[in-house]
C-alpha cells in the first residue's frame, strides 16, 4: 500500500487560511485530527524510510497551534503541517524537514541557525580548505536536486575573516541551508514519499563532511570523548 498526502489534507489548510478563527477550527476539530493521523502516517514512514540510510533518532510533529504572545500576527493557528528529523548527536550533525502547505510545501536540509562556535568552526574550515565543500555541493546530481545555499549573510566579511578570501562567498554565510519545492500536484502524487527520502539521501555527502568539521577541531582531532 503506498503511503500518500491525500489532497482532503490540503484542502483543509487552504480553507484554514480563509477561516483561522477558533469558532471554525472547533467546529471541523473532528476532520482536522483525522487528516492529522493521515499526516502523521506519512512523516513516520518517511521516518522509517530515512532510518535505512541514516542514523535518525527523533521525529519532532510541530502543532498546529501558533505562540501568538510576541507576535502581531493574531490568527491562532498554522496553515502547514511540519516536521523535522533529528540526526543522533554528538558524532552526527544536521537534519531534515519537511512542510506541507498549499501552494508551499517544501523539504529543508543544514544548519539553520549554527550556535557561534559551530559558526565561526565551519567558517575557518572554509578559510583553511574550501576543496572539499566545493567539490559536493558542485556535483552535477547534487545540484539538480538541492540546488545552491539559501540563507543569511553577512554583507562583507565577518570579524577576522578577509574580505578579499577566495572562499569569502562560503564564509560570509551565516546558515547552510537547502531548500527542494514540491507543487501540490507533486506533494499528492504516489511517488512523493520516495522522492523525498531520494532527496534526503543525497544530501548525505553534505552532512558526513559537516558532520567532521563539526566534530573536530582545526588539527583533525575528534572533540567528542
Amino acid at each position: 500500500m503506498s503511503v500518500v498526502i491525500s489532497k482532503n489534507a490540503l484542502q483543509f489548510l487552504k480553507t484554514l487560511r480563509k477561516n483561522n478563527n477558533r469558532e471554525w477550527f472547533t467546529a471541523h476539530k473532528p476532520e482536522f485530527k483525522n487528516l492529522e493521523t493521515e499526516v502523521k502516517f506519512f512523516y513516520n514512514a518517511l521516518l522509517e524510510n530515512l532510518q535505512k540510510h541514516d542514523d535518525v533518532d527523533k521525529l519532532k510533529m510541530f502543532r498546529i497551534y501558533r505562540d501568538v504572545r510576541f507576535s502581531k500576527d493574531k490568527t491562532p493557528y498554522k496553515t502547514h503541517f511540519g516536521g523535522s528529523f533529528h540526526r543522533k548527536k554528538p558524532h552526527l550533525r544536521g537534519g531534515y524537514y519537511l512542510q506541507l502547505s498549499p501552494g508551499d510545501s517544501f523539504i529543508a536540509t543544514g544548519f539553520w541557525q549554527p550556535n557561534k562556535e559551530d559558526l565561526f568552526r565551519i567558517r575557518k574550515e572554509f578559510e583553511i580548505d574550501d576543496t572539499e565543500i566545493r567539490a559536493i555541493i558542485n556535483n552535477q546530481q547534487f545540484k539538480q536536486i538541492w540546488g545552491a545555499f539559501v540563507g543569511e549573510e553577512v554583507k562583507t566579511a565577518p570579524k577576522g575573516f578577509q574580505k578579499e578570501h577566495p572562499a569569502i562567498d562560503l564564509i560570509k554565510k551565516k546558515q547552510f541551508i537547502f531548500i527542494k519545492k514540491f507543487t501540490d500536484t507533486e506533494v499528492t502524487a504516489p511517488e512523493f514519499l520516495k522522492e523525498v527520502n531520494a532527496a534526503f539521501k543525497a544530501i548525505r555527502p553534505y552532512f558526513d563532511y559537516m558532520s567532521d568539521v563539526l566534530t573536530t577541531d582545526l588539527n583533525g582531532v575528534s572533540l567528542i570523548e
